[in-house]
């Protein structure tokens, strides 16, 4: 089934809600880092979340960053998603192992650690990016980026994300939701999307079920007239090229690209998103060492 996102309203405009199926995007991911399954699962936690938050912003060229700092062993996460459903994003320690959880699966707060920092900045094509952080409150980053939406937005949301791993570590499923509730919604209509969220199978075992965003919104949502608003493709997307890195370089500094020169004769630099290689030889060295 091919990836996509859903945008929708429900309950007469008072909900707010995006679902995903993101299997194949955290597949992509998977193989273009290596990852390892718990890495896989944290990876695709933060991309899935970023994605459905990218999608509400307004111009073509805006985008969301998510930046999760915790004192796990996978040291940081880093998304970049825009509002056209392209994103990317990488973990610092791709190849970790750690045992299963207490309740048998994969250790996601275990790899990301409960102490630190989540992130999120919205670069909207403004002078300066609006930029928000929260203390993490479990490293399972669902509940991260609700507490999130909750402290640095004024707006309480159910956040779920998930990701279920084959054995030999290709991902099985990933998706997930985020229902928002809005100023006046009913308290009546709060706790029936409660009970249903309580009572429905984890968003990962939706996904491996084969439901679509749209079934899963209407399992949580019920008979509250949800309605479509917006479908979103995403794929997992670099823009890197060989011009921003020469500009990578040039920032080190003519003396230091000059002692480059002389010890290696050459360089190497690597896109951390999507692991392409530039190499840059010594008449490259030269040319930069004349426009630094």
């Amino acid at each position: 089934m091919k990836d996509y996102i859903i945008r929708a309203t429900a309950a007469n405009g008072n909900i707010r809600a995006f679902a995903a199926t993101t299997t194949n995007l955290v597949d992509t991911a998977r193989k273009t880092h290596g990852l390892y399954p718990v890495a896989s699962a944290a990876l695709g936690r933060a991309m899935t979340a970023a994605a459905m938050m990218a999608i509400d912003l307004k111009g073509k060229n805006d985008t969301l960053s998510l930046v999760i700092k915790g004192d796990g062993p996978i040291g940081n996460i880093v998304v970049v998603a825009k509002s056209t459903g392209k994103i990317k994003g990488y973990v610092d320690n791709p190849q970790i192992e750690l045992p299963l959880n207490s309740v048998g699966k994969l250790d996601v707060s275990g790899a990301v650690g409960t102490q630190g920092k989540l992130t999120v900045i919205k670069d909207l094509g403004l002078k300066e990016p609006y930029a928000g952080q929260v203390d993490l409150v479990s490293g399972e980053i669902g509940e991260d980026i609700a507490y999130y939406m909750a402290f640095s937005e004024q707006q309480p949301s159910a956040v779920a994300v998930g990701v279920l791993v084959y054995p030999d570590g290709s991902v099985k499923a990933a998706g997930g939701f985020i229902i928002q509730p809005l100023p006046g919604a009913p308290d009546k209509l709060i706790d029936e999307i409660e009970r249903n969220i309580y009572e429905a199978p984890p968003i990962s075992t939706m996904v491996d079920q084969g439901m679509k965003p749209e079934e899963i919104l209407e399992k949580i949502l019920g008979s509250m007239d949800l309605k479509i608003n917006d479908t979103i493709y995403p794929e997992f997307s670099c823009d890197c090229n060989r011009e921003r890195l020469e500009a990578v370089l040039l920032t080190i500094g003519k003396k230091e690209l000059e002692a480059i020169l002389e010890e290696d004769g050459k360089a190497e630099l690597v896109c951390h998103y999507c692991n392409t290689v530039y190499n840059f030889d010594e008449e490259d060295i030269k040319r930069l060492i004349k426009n630094a």
